[in-house]
C-alpha cells in the first residue's frame, strides 16, 4: 500500500511509523487513521517486530483531529459515527498490540494528538513539547478516548481539570503527573528513543513483554482480585514456554539468555 499521510518502515526488530502531514501540524484525518491502521496491523502480523515507534515530521507531533476534514461530514451522523469507530478501531489495535509501542513527542500533542500519545506504552518527550486536550476551548467533547484513557493515566481529578479547562502542560509538568515517561533536550529525542528501544528489546523475551503489557492493560479494567487472578493464569501459561526455561537456565549458568519468542 502506498502511504500519503504516514511513513511506514520496518528494519530488523523495529517498525517505525512517522506522521507525515507537517503542513497541517500532523492533524489526524480519516486517511491518516486508515493508513495508521494498516501499518499497525502489518507490524502486528510480523513476528520479527518487537517494537513500534511513533514519531512525527515537522514542528508538531499532532495538533489533533483534522477539523477541516471533519467539517464536511458533520451533517451526516452516519459518517461521523463511521469516522469515530474507525478512529477507535485503529487506536485500540495500537494499544492492544503485542508489540511495545514507544511514542516520541516534539512540539504540540493536543486533543486527538494527545489521544494518540495515550494509547502508547512508553512516551518520551522533548523539553519543548506541549501536551493537552483543548476540546473544551471550542465547545467540543473528546471522541478519541481521552475521557476514558486520561483518567486511567493521571487519575480522575487531574484528568477532569485538564479536560474541563483545556490547559496545556509543559513536558516537565506532563512527566510529573505520569503523562510522559521521560523528558530530554530537543536535540536528544531520537537518541533517547533508540536507547529505550534497545532497553526493551535487548536480551528480553517478546513473550514476556507481551504478557506484561496485556496484564497491565487488562488489570486496569477490573478489580484487584480479578487482576491478580489474570496474573496467576498468565504466569502458569508462560511456564509452558521455551523462553521461561531459557531464562532460568541463563540465570543458573550466569550468562545472557537467548530467547526464541516461543
Amino acid at each position: 500500500m502506498k502511504f500519503n499521510s504516514i511513513v511506514f518502515e520496518k528494519k530488523k526488530e523495529l517498525a517505525r511509523i512517522v506522521l507525515n502531514r507537517p503542513e497541517a501540524l500532523n492533524a489526524i484525518s480519516p486517511e491518516l487513521i486508515s493508513e495508521l491502521g494498516v501499518a499497525v496491523d502489518d507490524a502486528e502480523r510480523d513476528e520479527r517486530i518487537k517494537v513500534i515507534v511513533i514519531t512525527a515530521k515537522g514542528r508538531a507531533f499532532s495538533a489533533g483531529a483534522d477539523l477541516k476534514g471533519i467539517k464536511g461530514i458533520l451533517s451526516s451522523p452516519h459518517e461521523v459515527e463511521k469516522f469515530l469507530r474507525s478512529w477507535h478501531r485503529t487506536f485500540n489495535a495500537l494499544e492492544e498490540s503485542s508489540k511495545v509501542v514507544i511514542c516520541a513527542v516534539q512540539g504540540m500533542a493536543l486533543a486527538g494528538g494527545l489521544e494518540l500519545v495515550n494509547v502508547c506504552d512508553i512516551v518520551i518527550a522533548c523539553d519543548e513539547a506541549k501536551l493537552g486536550d483543548q476540546h473544551a476551548n471550542f465547545g467540543l467533547i473528546p471522541g478519541g478516548g481521552n475521557t476514558q484513557r486520561l483518567p486511567r493515566i493521571v487519575g480522575p481529578r487531574k484528568a477532569k481539570e485538564l479536560l474541563l479547562t483545556g490547559d496545556w502542560l509543559s513536558a516537565a509538568e506532563a512527566e510529573k503527573i505520569g503523562l510522559v515517561n521521560k523528558v530530554v533536550p530537543a536535540g536528544k529525542l531520537d537518541e533517547a528513543v533508540n536507547e529505550m528501544v534497545d532497553k526493551v528489546t535487548k536480551n528480553k523475551s517478546p513473550l514476556a513483554a507481551k504478557a506484561i503489557k496485556n496484564l497491565v492493560n487488562k488489570g486496569m479494567q477490573v478489580d484487584l482480585h480479578s487482576a491478580l487472578e489474570l496474573e496467576i493464569q498468565a504466569v502458569l501459561n508462560y511456564f509452558r514456554s521455551e523462553d521461561i526455561a531459557e531464562g532460568i537456565r541463563a540465570f543458573e549458568e550466569k550468562r545472557t539468555p537467548v530467547f526464541k519468542g516461543r
